[in-house]
């Protein structure tokens, strides 16, 4: 079974797992294959100059890759190699605060 994503007005809308393109009147659909940087979901988007879907932007802050079209916080991830820390983003802040568990 193959996924396929309904994209409106560049909108991903609905994935479709199927044996082969859907064909239903109105409708655009643009086979996931794997092969464009992310994988489809909906309320994303699809750039057809890119051939990438794209996942919805997570914080205003956040800028777009254009070499690996994801989202990047304007502050790197904390390294927390060493320990089992984990982090999540403060948009007030623009920075990573440390998730106590």
């Amino acid at each position: 079974m193959k996924h396929f994503a309904k994209v409106v007005n560049n909108l991903v809308v609905n994935i479709v797992v199927a044996d082969q393109v859907p064909t239903l009147d109105k409708d655009f659909y643009i086979e996931d294959d794997g092969t464009k940087f992310n994988p489809a979901v909906v309320g994303g988007t699809y750039d057809a100059v890119r051939n990438a879907f794209i996942f919805t932007k997570p914080f205003p802050s956040w800028t777009l890759n254009e070499t690996t079209c994801r989202w990047e916080a304007p502050v790197a991830y904390p390294d927390a190699s060493p320990d089992t820390k984990s982090y999540k983003w403060n948009e007030s802040t623009k920075s990573w605060d440390e998730v106590i568990k």
